[in-house]
């Protein structure tokens, strides 16, 4: 049998990472200015919508707004991760989150429109900006890859958690998707760690929550 010419195989390699590229390019393009749409039915829609007073509308539509960038970013950031995961359960663990992740965005997104309200502007930047630290992530190796899906997962759970406080008690189609959702999250996070995450150094995951208070900061409004 005839070896193959190392540019074949050189050939197979690059149009592989072309596609994965191609792939992560796409996704991006949808997330931040398409509309994905959700697997799983919208867990709101099982709950009346209640006409809430102006000034409980904008608080849930600018929670609604933080946790619609969270899925951006979210989105950004498996996507990133995915595009230089070496090993192929690695990879294929973060793109069965991103999925989820998929889900959240498009609730969040409806519930926005229920809410007679938008998407964050910054969604773009917000996405290229997670997509960065999922590619840099990604490259130090899978361990730190799934350490950054845990660390960024028990963030938002306890962001979420925050927000199921504080959203209007009659917001029952907003509260119903946020519950669906911190309980994704938690089991993203725990399938990260059996799937042997490294945990964090303090300050990484320290700069990463001082991030995200400035996205929520800002989403909030803009």
């Amino acid at each position: 049998m005839n070896a193959a010419h190392p540019s074949e195989h050189t050939s197979f390699r690059t149009l592989g990472a072309l596609d994965r590229w191609i792939d992560d390019a796409q996704n991006g393009l949808v997330t931040v200015f398409g509309r994905p749409p959700a697997e799983r039915p919208n867990p709101g829609d099982a709950e009346p919508d209640v006409v809430l007073d102006e000034a409980g509308r904008r608080h849930a539509a600018g929670l609604m707004r933080i946790n619609h960038v969270g899925e951006v970013c979210a989105q950004a950031l498996y996507f990133g991760q995915a595009a230089v995961a070496r090993d192929p359960d690695t990879r294929a663990h973060l793109l069965e989150a991103a999925q989820e992740e998929t889900d959240h965005l498009a609730w969040c997104a409806d519930r926005l429109e229920e809410l007679d309200s938008r998407p964050s502007l910054l969604n773009p930047l917000w996405y290229a900006g997670s997509h960065a630290i999922g590619v840099l992530a990604g490259l130090r190796g899978d361990g730190w890859n799934l350490g950054f899906v845990v660390e960024t997962e028990r963030q938002v759970e306890a962001h979420l958690e925050d927000h199921l406080e504080t959203l209007p008690a009659e917001d029952l189609r907003s509260r119903a998707i946020l519950k669906v959702m911190k309980e994704d999250e938690a089991r993203h996070a725990d399938n990260a760690e059996a799937a042997g995450a490294r945990l964090l150094p303090r300050p990484v995951a320290g700069v990463m929550t001082l991030a995200s208070k400035v996205m929520k900061a800002v989403a909030y409004r803009i």
